[in-house]
């Protein structure tokens, strides 16, 4: 059973930014990279690294989108009270 997820995340203001900066992942560019370019969140400025984090951390619809994730794959973009986010589940344990 997962009980900790290592992640990173790119969050936007809207769908339609989402689904731009995902097209750009698409097509071969860093998440790293579009993380510092585009995030909100301050976690940006560390390719949008998010740590690990177990259940109960992080808000529903990004924990659920986290530990039903397959790894190593963007998932999104899942809406939460933050805006818009992509999900790179990095590891899981």
């Amino acid at each position: 059973m997962v009980k900790e997820v290592h992640a990173a995340h790119i969050l936007v203001k809207n769908d339609k930014k989402a689904k731009e900066v995902l097209d750009k992942l698409s097509n071969g560019q860093s998440f790293a990279e579009m993380a510092r370019k585009y995030s909100l969140c301050p976690s940006g400025k560390s390719d949008g690294d998010l740590g690990w984090f177990g259940k109960g951390r992080m808000v529903p619809e990004f924990e659920k989108t986290a530990f039903e994730g397959e790894k190593g794959k963007v998932l999104g973009p899942v809406k939460t009270q933050f805006g818009y986010h992509l999900i790179k589940v990095l590891d899981k344990r």
